[in-house]
């Protein structure tokens, strides 16, 4: 039996962590399926997941081959069964849409022959360009029902609760990602014809537009639309497309129950990144947050393209599991469907190439926020094969990236060993040495969240000839989450500062805390009353951006402004002769005066002046409102802990984690069970070797020992484990594994000369340089 439960996955009862890797069955030879599998048992992956594309095994004819009965890799299920025999668990990703560089994203071409009409048209009528669907049109979900027909019956007998291996199955592929990418929504004249039943039964029957919902020029009103309603369409878009994602998700999991598919959790893959940039990412978290979000069964998974890790994209990382985790329910675990794993080569062609410790860092960051699953993406390339029919596209092959796919992957399209391989296997064995605590663990957050505003990232479709969605996008765009450059969330890792997010469209912070938000001009009414009544009641804000003076839709809405007597005033904006920098007062000195990209003047009834521009006109402030305050930062501020830690120090909120090290690069974080054990988890990104002295809750960890963190290195180190019956109190290595006879083996220590310290029970114990195991 699988379940999901206080966060965690529970295999037959036990707190696990899944490690997997994608091996495209499909992509390699039948004859070379083992030795693929063989690679990723020897790395120590517990799990193999695979898509299963339907655009392979359906034959130009329209019938469906899942036994290899035309060709020996579509025998899906000899693939499975070979992964069970060799210990493995499996993760199906069926679709119907699975991307994965396929041509039509997965889809056979028939099926957008035999039905035009599930193409969309975007804005002003024009077909999209990308090969989406209405995923409701009742012909594309007759025409997946005839896939699952196929494709269920293989997997249901192999289900983990049937003793089988299968311990999940993924709806679909990055649903609402074409859409978003090419700014084309799909409005197809069912889809137009729904969304005014929604329109109508939010705004009422006459509403905010030029003619009623369905009637004649409906159409033209959402797919053109003029000024006075742009503001409202965009909202009302994003909202309709949550609700339209989840009835598509609902019916494809039904599809599956009814073919026997059921009881093993149902995931959902989110899409984000862009570019290597992990801000853009909640976008997918808001399209598709009612698809999973709370409902029993159900469990997202990330899918991350980031780049090396380094403390920019590692950020990103860290506020990406924030913000999902803020939307799940108590029992849904964080998961990472596509964890980018390899050297970053996707094009062969040498443009790049990622230090190998880059999936072994990320990994790490993401067990230290309690995730519970990764699949490296992808772990083993392959060939693509060739289509059964002649498309004459420029190579005829299922893929468009050519004949050789997954070139950057750890284990090479030929089965060989890549780049990156040995490192990454060094990190899935670290997991695993570590997984019995790791696996019931979660992080300590101190008394500080990230506000998560989810509807400022419905930002995906806005009508490129409006003046009206486009000012809105971009200024959600520009001030949103964590902050413009990130100061936020940067700050507070560098600080010490161990925090969460809060999903403030639907949850109230905690009574007392102190929530940080980055914003600009917009935001909704309901966000910021909740603000309002959190501050009155004794909790505390950070605002860091813009002071909203409108709603989501372009209407004035100043309650949160008002609440605090600060009216907004000019932004002034550098230029190449202009250059507006910040200087500090009361609790924010001394700090060096700093230059800002832009500094938006404020005028205020009370409260204290903390930021000017050197001219001493008013950007930042801190004012009392009921029980508690707000500071105010109205200008670009860059990452600074020092700045970040005098606002919180002065409302009272301190780091329970304090790192004393030399540069930026090195962060920390520590996670615990409900029976007080605990782990430290250190991360260096730099290139660089440094020195690190570590305080928990005020007192220095092992009389202030200094740790010696190797460049590019991450480390587990436990704070009170139970471990062979003995309690570890400290040390400082990490534990590699413990033998049936209670030795604990350690990776080399962090002590300065080299060796580890371990304090057992209350008592230390050395262990000499090269000496690395602690017997009974």
């Amino acid at each position: 039996m699988i379940e999901t439960t206080r966060r965690q996955i529970r295999i037959d009862g036990e707190p696990s962590i899944v490690m997997s890797g994608e091996v495209h069955y499909f992509r390699v030879a039948r004859a070379e399926w083992a030795q693929r599998l063989d690679l990723l048992v020897e790395a120590g992956c517990d799990t193999v997941a695979s898509y299963i594309p339907w655009i392979f095994h359906e034959l130009p004819d329209g019938t469906l081959d899942v036994t290899g009965e035309t060709r020996p890799e579509r025998d899906i299920g000899a693939f499975i069964d070979l992964a069970a025999s060799k210990g493995l668990r499996f993760i199906a990703r069926p679709g119907p849409f699975i991307m994965a560089e396929l041509k039509n994203e997965g889809i056979p071409y028939r099926v957008y022959r035999d039905h035009p009409e599930i193409v969309p048209l975007g804005w002003d009528g024009v077909q999209v360009s990308s090969k989406t669907v209405d995923y409701l049109a009742p012909a594309f979900l007759a025409e997946s029902g005839r896939w699952f027909d196929a494709i269920m019956p293989v997997l249901a007998p192999r289900l983990q609760h049937a003793g089988g291996p299968i311990i999940g199955v993924q709806l679909d592929n990055e649903i609402g990602m074409l859409a978003w990418v090419t700014n084309s929504p799909d409005l197809t004249d069912d889809l137009v014809a729904s969304f005014g039943d929604f329109v109508r039964s939010r705004h009422g029957e006459s509403g905010p537009y030029a003619v009623s919902p369905g009637a004649d020029g409906w159409a033209e009103v959402v797919r053109s639309p003029k000024e006075e309603w742009a503001g409202v369409l965009r909202l009302d878009l994003g909202l309709f497309m949550r609700q339209r994602f989840a009835r598509y998700v609902a019916a494809l999991r039904e599809m599956c129950e009814e073919r026997g598919v059921a009881d093993v959790p149902f995931f959902i893959n989110i899409h984000g990144t862009e570019g290597g940039n992990g801000a853009p990412f909640p976008i997918g978290i808001s399209q598709l947050v009612d698809t999973y979000a709370g409902i029993p069964g159900m469990v997202s998974g990330s899918d991350h393209y980031l780049g090396e890790a380094t403390l920019n994209t590692m950020t990103d990382l860290y506020v990406m599991n924030a913000y999902m985790a803020a939307v799940h329910d108590s029992d849904q675990p964080l998961t990472s469907l596509e964890f980018e794993a390899g050297s970053g080569d996707y094009g062969a062609g040498a443009e790049m190439q990622y230090d190998p410790s880059t999936a072994d860092l990320k990994t790490r960051l993401c067990l230290a926020q309690g995730n519970r699953l990764i699949n490296y993406y992808l772990f083993a390339g392959g060939i693509n094969p060739p289509l059964d029919e002649t498309v004459s596209d420029g190579n005829d092959r299922v893929s468009f990236t050519g004949e050789r796919h997954g070139t950057a992957a750890p284990v090479g399209p030929e089965g060989q060993r890549g780049y990156a391989y040995e490192a990454t296997a060094a990190g899935v064995r670290a997991v695993k040495a570590n997984e019995s605590w790791l696996a019931r663990m979660d992080e300590d957050h101190d008394d500080v969240t990230l506000g998560l505003v989810l509807d400022a990232y419905m930002t995906e479709y806005h009508h490129p000839g409006s003046d009206v969605m486009t000012e809105v996008v971009n200024d959600l765009t520009s001030h949103r989450g964590a902050g413009e450059r990130k100061a936020l969330a940067r700050s507070l890792l560098l600080g010490g500062f161990r925090y969460g997010a809060t999903h403030l469209e639907r949850r109230d912070p905690a009574p007392g805390s102190t929530v940080l938000v980055g914003t600009g001009q917009f935001l909704s009414q309901v966000v910021q009353e909740r603000l309002v009544g959190h501050i009155s009641t004794g909790g505390n804000l950070v605002l860091l951006g813009r002071v909203p003076e409108r709603d989501l839709d372009g209407s004035p809405c100043t309650v949160l402004a008002d609440a605090l007597g600060i009216t907004a005033g000019e932004v002034v904006r550098d230029t190449g002769h202009y250059f507006p920098s910040l200087v500090a007062h009361g609790w924010a000195q001394p700090w060096p005066e700093m230059r800002a990209g832009w500094v938006q003047q404020l005028t205020h009834e009370r409260g204290d002046v903390v930021l000017t521009d050197v001219y001493g006109a008013v950007c930042g402030v801190d004012v009392p409102l009921g029980e508690g305050r707000a500071i105010v930062l109205a200008a670009q501020v860059p990452s600074d802990p020092v700045l970040f830690d005098r606002a919180l120090s002065s409302l009272g909120v301190h780091p329970g984690l304090r790192l004393e090290t030399q540069w930026p690069g090195v962060f920390a974080t520590t996670t615990s069970t409900v029976e007080g054990e605990r782990a430290l988890h250190v991360i260096n990104t730099s290139g660089a070797p440094a020195t690190v002295t570590v305080a928990l809750d005020g007192t220095p960890i092992a009389a202030g020992a200094t740790l010696s963190v190797p460049p590019r290195s991450g480390h587990i180190l436990p704070l009170g484990l139970e471990v062979a019956g003995r309690r570890l109190d400290w040390a400082t290595a990490e534990i590699a594994g413990v033998d049936d006879d209670g030795t604990i083996r350690f990776r080399p220590g962090l002590d300065e000369d080299g060796g580890t310290t371990v304090i057992v029970d209350g008592l230390p114990v050395e262990l000499a340089p090269g000496e690395h195991t602690l017997r009974p």
